[in-house]
């Protein structure tokens, strides 16, 4: 379905990349993914991503963690192909009583347990920058996302001939590990631009499985604090509560990294995605939402004992439709894959193998009556406008 005109909000330089991307030898758009747990598999599942999806699929053949987590969906030579220039990596770790993996290593019980997991996986994304820097580097401010983008532009990667480093926006994916939010000023020197403060349900708000109550008063000072440095705050897993007081009271800019439009998913009680309410008050102060490829998450009812190949990404198109039809325009839908966020190969869409796949999206964007400028728009160029705006 064809979105309605309004190309309010892009800016020409987005505008004019966008068709550089798509007219220049038929070049690939680039691709911004807003969520990648990487750290999280890097310390919790000894996953190397400097290698590829088979290399590090076939390392964990006769382990526990396929079943655990699902075959890998991310390596740095399928971002070389995928042409993914930019992922949000997350800091994420999991409350104990919430824990997937019971012999994993990213879990806490304390404040204090969870402030020394964020700094681990801060240290693993250094050490991946510092010891792999033509494969990754850590973006903190806007001159080096335009530098890294203008490379990617002017000389896009032709794998394995040719590359071009992926650079890392780190997002703390809930905030328990912050004893006091004047922390955040801490965390906003060490590079995280972006939070998150929930993920199940913290002391700061209501999340996807303590859905119970808003904001704390210590929340909506978190709240205060993040705008007053500088952060962007991530309303993915607030419940409805905390993503309405969130966009009521945080001054500062605002995202969806990882959610769909709750609309689609029949079923109004699932507080992990986004009422059209939400969807209108977080375009309404410019912020970008990052749709999922999990198929959980595009079929009501799906299981993961369902075979992946009956899920198509026409659904992901259809929630990318359904977000531009209510909104108006193309100008406020990304990618945000969550890949390797719990879940692999055996949950996502049959036309998906790995992060390269999502280049599938274009042509049937494409044939729903996308133009280049809004394919391109949705498959990274409005993550680099948002970004460009606010880091």
């Amino acid at each position: 379905m064809k979105p309605k005109r309004r190309n309010k909000g892009i800016s020409r330089r987005t505008e004019r990349s966008a068709f550089f991307l798509l007219e220049k030898d038929n070049q690939m758009p680039i691709i911004i993914d807003a969520h990648e747990d990487l750290a999280f598999n890097m310390l919790a599942y000894g996953r190397d991503y400097r290698l590829s999806v088979n290399e590090i699929r076939q390392s964990e053949t006769g382990t526990p963690i396929p079943e655990a987590a699902g075959h890998t969906l991310l390596g740095w030579p399928e971002m070389q192909l995928g042409q993914v220039a930019v992922v949000f990596a997350t800091l994420f770790i999991e409350p104990k009583k919430f824990q997937f993996v019971k012999w994993g290593n990213q879990a806490y019980k304390t404040i204090a347990e969870a402030a020394s997991l964020h700094q681990a996986q801060y240290d693993a994304y250094v050490r991946l920058a510092e010891e792999a820097p033509d494969k990754y580097c850590l973006i903190k401010e806007r001159s080096e996302l335009i530098e890294l983008l203008d490379k990617w532009e002017q000389d896009p990667p032709d794998y394995p001939e040719k590359t071009q480093p992926t650079g890392m926006v780190l997002l703390m994916e809930g905030a328990e590990g912050i004893n006091d939010p004047s922390e955040m000023e801490v965390w906003r020197e060490k590079g995280v631009r972006i939070v998150g403060p929930v993920w199940a349900g913290t002391r700061y708000c209501g999340g996807t499985f303590e859905p119970v109550g808003g904001f704390s008063p210590e929340g909506f000072h978190l709240l205060e604090v993040m705008a007053d440095v500088g952060l962007i705050l991530d309303i993915s897993h607030m419940n409805d509560r905390s993503a309405r007081e969130a966009l009521a009271r945080f001054e500062g800019p605002v995202i969806a990294s990882h959610a769909n439009a709750r609309s689609l998913l029949k079923n109004p009680n699932l507080e992990r995605h986004l009422t059209d309410a939400a969807i209108c008050d977080l375009v309404g102060r410019n912020g970008v939402i990052g749709v999922i490829p999990f198929n959980k998450f595009l079929k009501p009812g799906w299981t993961p004992g369902d075979a992946r190949e009956t899920i198509s990404i026409e659904l992901l198109a259809d929630q990318v439709d359904y977000i531009c039809q209510l909104v108006g325009c193309a100008d406020h839908v990304g990618l945000g894959t969550d890949f390797d966020g719990g879940f692999g190969l055996p949950d996502v869409p049959g036309e998906i193998d790995s992060i390269a796949s999502m280049q599938k999206f274009v042509p049937i964007l494409a044939a729903r009556g996308y133009t280049d400028s809004e394919i391109a728009s949705i498959m990274g160029g409005n993550w680099r406008r948002f970004l460009e705006e606010h880091l």
